[in-house]
């Protein structure tokens, strides 16, 4: 009489079996960044929340692991592949969306100019300290009256002998006053945008903290004030004078968005899913329920699909094909897919949705942030569309 071997049980955190398409390497380092988020991240990061604080001494522990910068290569940066940092950011972001965009921030828009666009002897001076975690860094772009169209900024710069001289304020700006320098981009009389390595004790240079928000709440967001800021020629980023500067280091911070997203969804889903199993109504576990059973599968096959796409895009830019309409694509569609998830797993929990004690009302409220920092859903939207018909929405 045949027998029949029974199939194995469905890993439902990985039902697809997306971790057998990655290398040792990349395994590795994902549970290595895994590891350190269940030891350092998640036992604080509500408290951290609820206070509305990032501890700075957290950069410290995530030099340790190698991860400031981790994706650039030279002056003693680990040169870590594509895929290895956006399996970082996205076991960052399953803690909170504020380690990960602190990580973001310093290695994509502050370290990342300076490696593209610096001397060598800018190289040489921030970026082996600021993979070391002994110097934060920041990047000012958003402007109070220019996010979406950073082409119509107003800080400007003008040159003074062999300094120049800016004036303005950026907004909403990741590490900014807890950073040691920031790489801010200003227009010059010519029309030129120009980045500037802002050190924080030059005079007329401040970085006030912005309070009261409601998302993202363990990290520090800023506003960075310049008034006639003297800084030397030395400072200015020489290999870059356009908008294709600011926007390619977004292009970097955004790839990492894209794993990201599905870190903070698979967080939710993996909260719910427990949850659901656990609850009792009626005499048995919600998730014996149908309505519970197809949300779960709802989420399950929007996270599958949102890792998938972020690997092919990580192999993309890997090879050298990646273009930054992809990783609108992937921005767009995976912090979308986020939210649905984040937001249906808010109601499987319930009233217990909505407190600390489970990861999800943190995760919905920071995915709002996420929504449209590094490029509004709209924007993105309209970038894919200009790629799809040729046509430019944005005039």
């Amino acid at each position: 009489m045949a027998t029949t071997t029974q199939a194995p049980a469905l890993d439902p955190l990985d039902y697809l079996a997306i971790d057998s398409l990655l290398d040792d390497e990349e395994r590795a380092i994902r549970d290595t960044v895994r590891q350190f988020v269940r030891e350092y991240v998640l036992p604080e990061v509500a408290d951290w929340f609820e206070r509305g604080v990032f501890p700075r001494e957290i950069f410290a522990e995530l030099a340790k692991l190698g991860l400031l910068g981790m994706h650039l290569d030279g002056y003693g940066l680990p040169g870590a592949s594509a895929v290895a940092y956006g399996l970082t950011c996205m076991e960052l972001e399953a803690g909170d969306a504020g380690v990960r965009s602190a990580v973001s921030v310093q290695g994509s828009l502050a370290m990342f100019p300076i490696w593209k666009f610096g001397s060598e002897e800018q190289k040489e001076r921030w970026l082996p300290p600021m993979h070391a975690g002994e110097i934060i860094g920041c990047f000012g772009l958003t402007e109070p009256d220019a996010g979406s169209d950073p082409a119509s900024m107003r800080t400007h710069a003008r040159r003074d002998g062999s300094d120049w001289i800016l004036n303005g304020a950026k907004m909403w700006i990741t590490n900014g006053t807890i950073a040691d320098m920031a790489i801010v981009w200003a227009r010059t009389d010519e029309g030129r945008i120009h980045g500037f390595i802002v050190e924080k004790d030059m005079p007329g240079f401040s970085a006030p903290e912005i309070h009261k928000k409601l998302s993202l709440r363990a990290s520090v967001t800023s506003e960075l004030v310049l008034q006639d800021v003297r800084v030397p020629e030395e400072n200015r980023l020489p290999e870059v004078s356009t908008l294709r500067g600011p926007l390619s280091c977004l292009n970097e911070a955004r790839f990492g968005i894209v794993f990201g997203a599905v870190g903070s969804g698979r967080a939710c889903f993996e909260a719910a899913l427990e949850y659901a199993k656990e609850r009792i109504v009626f005499g048995k576990p919600i998730a014996a329920y149908q309505l519970t059973q197809q949300k779960l599968a709802e989420m399950a096959l929007e996270l599958n699909r949102g890792f998938l796409v972020a690997l092919h895009l990580g192999r993309m830019k890997d090879a050298g094909t990646l273009r930054p309409e992809h990783v609108s694509l992937g921005k767009m569609g995976n912090v979308r897919g986020a939210i649905e998830v984040a937001r249906t797993a808010r109601t499987i929990l319930g009233a217990n949705g909505v407190t600390l004690e489970y990861p999800v009302i943190r995760h919905v409220n920071n995915l709002e942030s996420v929504l449209t920092y590094e490029g509004t859903h709209e924007v993105h939207t309209l970038v894919v569309g200009q790629a799809l018909t040729g046509q430019n929405a944005f005039r």
